[in-house]
């Protein structure tokens, strides 16, 4: 038996690469950013089962294993924290500017949480961020123009907060931008040009009071879905709109819409279309027929007068249909209520010569003929 003994030389190198490949030491402006973070939290949030509990700064947020400290809330890719993400715990507090020294940062998500006062504007420099999650707090303010500086930008959500002011004329230059949702805030004020990648945008809840201008939405090809309900819009909606070449879903109810213009498409991916709760006056227009994949069609409490068009009960891959709350008069097409057509919605509260009660459709009731009558000053021949 013999003992092998390995160069003085060797045993330096192996203990050096294990010891190196072991121990990883968070940039330093990286864990005065962490610790700046959890300090702007209500210490009285953090209970003890939540990822900020176990930032304990005696631990390097970085070196692995995270066997007690530093469960979750980051990730890091070597030495840099690349993730900040707060479980949604209900935490109290702000975000604090020093997340601006977290500079590799790609993706930050604090939602569900009570976080409030204003983003820091320093956050807005982050150069490699292409995730922004804010969404379900309690931030104040505005979005500052400076927001132009998150050029690596994806995905933007600060929907559910009080967030106040116009939307930047900036938003544009965010040209890596697909979705943003700045749902349920107090913003006012025009839709400035928006992004020209933009696929999903959502500014539903807000006060956002202005007609829609065709520049803002100029060279959004691949626009899918626009979700702008409950806002203040007014005039005509108007026919370039719906011609987006990618659009699927619009909801446009609850504003102050006072007309819609149809035009024919030469190809349409439109899905579904609501309208609902506007000012609407005129007819039903007759060429959402034309969109050859429409399935869904709400123009529920307008003012829309005439006959209901025959073209809806034609279209066969229409299957929700709603048109009650308005003045239309005569008979709807037999078609709507055979055996071979499926479509859900209602004909209800309107001025209908005859709904048959056996379907769906008809379940809701006509309007007085007083009031079907005073609509159209007295024209209206009586119902046999």
């Amino acid at each position: 038996m013999f003992t092998v003994l390995l160069p003085l030389l060797l045993i330096s190198t192996i203990t050096t690469t294990t010891t190196a490949a072991a121990a990883i030491t968070t940039l330093s402006s990286d864990i005065a950013a962490l610790k700046a973070i959890k300090s702007s939290i209500k210490p009285t949030t953090i209970p003890s089962y939540t990822c900020l509990y176990s930032w304990d700064f005696t631990s390097d947020p970085c070196s692995p294993p995270h066997v007690t400290h530093f469960l979750c809330g980051l990730s890091c890719s070597g030495n840099r924290v690349t993730q900040l993400t707060f479980d949604p715990a209900g935490y109290v507090g702000t975000l604090s500017p020093l997340v601006s020294r977290l500079t590799q940062l790609i993706t930050i998500d604090l939602s569900d949480n009570k976080l409030s006062g204003a983003i820091p504007d320093s956050l807005f420099f982050l150069p490699n961020l292409q995730t922004l999650i804010l969404g379900t707090n309690s931030f104040s303010g505005v979005i500052p123009p400076s927001i132009s500086n998150l050029k690596s930008l994806q995905t933007l959500d600060i929907s559910r907060n009080s967030l106040s002011g116009s939307l930047p004329n900036t938003l544009a230059s965010l040209t890596e931008l697909t979705r943003l949702d700045l749902s349920f805030n107090k913003l006012t004020g025009p839709i400035p040009k928006l992004p020209k990648n933009i696929i999903q945008l959502a500014l539903k809840g807000n006060s956002i009071n202005a007609y829609l201008q065709k520049q803002a939405f100029n060279e959004l090809t691949q626009l899918e879905v626009v979700e702008l309900s409950e806002n203040s819009l007014t005039g005509t909606i108007p026919g370039w709109f719906f011609l987006i070449p990618s659009l699927q879903q619009v909801n446009l109810a609850h504003n102050s819409f006072t007309g819609v213009e149809i035009l024919k498409p030469i190809n349409s991916n439109l899905i579904a279309v609501d309208l609902g709760f506007n000012r609407i006056v005129g007819y039903p227009p007759a060429n959402f027929s034309a969109y050859p994949m429409l399935a869904s069609l709400t123009l529920s409490y307008n003012k829309l007068r005439g006959r209901i068009p025959w073209e809806y009960s034609k279209k066969t891959t229409l299957n929700r249909l709603f048109l009650d709350g308005n003045y239309l008069i005569g008979l709807p097409a037999k078609e709507f209520f055979s055996v071979k057509t499926s479509i859900s919605g209602s004909f209800g509260y309107n001025c209908l010569k005859s709904c048959p009660v056996s379907s769906e459709l008809c379940l809701k009731s006509q309007k007085p003929w007083s009031i079907c009558q005073q609509a159209y000053r007295g024209k209206l021949k009586p119902k046999s």
